[in-house]
């Protein structure tokens, strides 16, 4: 978690390094913005150095390789090199000859956390040199290069927020393998998708980030929704012709006159998401535009799933909930939805998740799905059917069909594995 941190600080940081091209409040905003983030590099570095001296065999273990997230032997020596070094304490003393030319307005409410962690940081003992003029301030940042020192962050460009900053406009999945994928999949499927390089990734708990339900086309559903028993089910909904499209209209009229409109390069809407602009239909070639992608089929009758289809589409058009609250359904986040559509109710069996608590509120995080599929799998009453995985592999600048057992240790993963995969 730590290093998860580390990774999303030095990403802001990064992010706004040229400040100094930059004019006016601009300029001045941008320079906070990454110094703020290098101060709480700086202290929660020393904070975690001062508290592995009082017990020296976290020395050892935290010097340990553990290939699995990526971490060769003596990563804790390296990061201790890095903030212990004069260079960094220069980079410090640079930093607060500029800050010292800022407007308050310009700071705002992150003066206070920067003055916090500078009065830190000069306790501990660092800054107590004279601090360097604001000219030679800004020639010791233009020269400090590269900062991080996680080996995994050698070549990574600058990236943050939402917007995507490297390997712009190609995924590491093809539309060719989608299409390979598409017949395979049924209404109803949870497709669980990972987009590399955005920073909204590290705000996120585990590997998996972003969770989506595949609804089909009218053809796909009705050739699947099709037969004696659902039309009979459906005619207990009260439509005489037993036609599960027909019923899908009637409950939400409005959502389904989106879902048959063709969009771009003539594709029909295959699966709803909850993404920041909210609920939406999308095609499979924009949902699954990714770089790591997995479906995984719920074991319940068909109409429990038309059931869920029928949930979904009352949500669509709902905002993104930017609380995560999961109390509520006026706002759905990604996981929410899948949550919602398949809850269990008087009668119906559904799908049961496990809630974990984050910032006091119960949320089902996507990498909780694939840790909980992990854990029931080999169980004869198990909730998910593994159908395909598509692995990124950075290196490589491709995905690869993967196996059910690499997909169940997948939730093991960290943030950075693109990097070493």
């Amino acid at each position: 978690s730590y290093l998860d941190y580390l990774l999303a600080l030095d990403s802001i940081e990064k992010y706004h390094a040229q400040f100094y091209l930059l004019s006016g409040e601009r300029r001045e905003r941008a320079f906070l913005a990454s110094y703020a983030a290098f101060l709480a590099k700086y202290r929660s570095a020393l904070e975690l150095i001062e508290a592995g001296k009082r017990n020296p065999i976290l020395d050892k273990i935290l010097n340990e390789p553990v290939p699995e997230l990526g971490l060769p032997s003596g990563s804790y020596a390296k990061l201790k090199f890095h903030y212990l070094n004069v260079t960094t304490a220069a980079e410090f003393d640079a930093s607060r000859g500029i800050y010292a030319t800022t407007s308050e307005a310009a700071a705002g409410e992150l003066r206070k956390l920067i003055d916090a962690d500078v009065k830190f940081l000069a306790k501990m003992g660092y800054g107590k040199g004279p601090v360097l003029a604001v000219k030679n301030g800004l020639k010791v940042l233009r020269s400090a290069g590269e900062r991080a020192w996680l080996p995994v962050q050698a070549g990574v460009a600058e990236w943050m927020g939402d917007t995507k900053v490297y390997r712009h406009g190609r995924s590491l999945i093809t539309e060719a393998q989608l299409h390979q994928l598409q017949p395979k999949l049924l209404p109803g499927d949870v497709l669980l998708i990972r987009h590399e390089w955005y920073l909204s990734n590290v705000g996120l708990p585990g590997f998996w980030p972003h969770a989506a339900l595949y609804i089909g086309t009218p053809e796909e559903r009705t050739q699947f929704f099709g037969g004696k028993e659902m039309a009979e089910w459906v005619r207990n909904q009260k439509i005489p012709s037993g036609d599960f499209e027909e019923l899908l209209k009637a409950r939400s009229p409005s959502t389904y006159v989106q879902s048959v409109q063709v969009g771009d390069k003539n594709r029909l809407p295959r699966v709803l998401e909850a993404i920041s602009e909210g609920v939406s239909l999308t095609a499979l070639e924009h949902a699954a535009d990714a770089d790591s992608l997995v479906v995984l089929r719920p074991t319940l009758p068909k109409t429990e799933k038309a059931l869920a289809l029928i949930r979904a589409f009352h949500y669509a058009g709902r905002p993104y909930d930017f609380n995560f609250d999961f109390t509520t359904d006026a706002e759905l986040v990604c996981t929410e939805l899948v949550f919602k559509s398949y809850e269990p109710a008087q009668g119906i069996h559904g799908l049961n998740f496990a809630l974990t608590e984050m910032l006091g509120r119960p949320v089902l995080p996507a990498n909780e799905i694939v840790r909980q599929f992990d854990s029931q799998c080999d169980k004869p009453d198990a909730q998910f059917q593994f159908i395909a995985f598509l692995d990124g592999y950075e290196r490589e600048g491709k995905a690869k069909d993967a196996g059910l057992e690499d997909f169940r240790q997948s939730w093991k993963r960290p943030k950075w594995h693109v990097l070493t995969h």
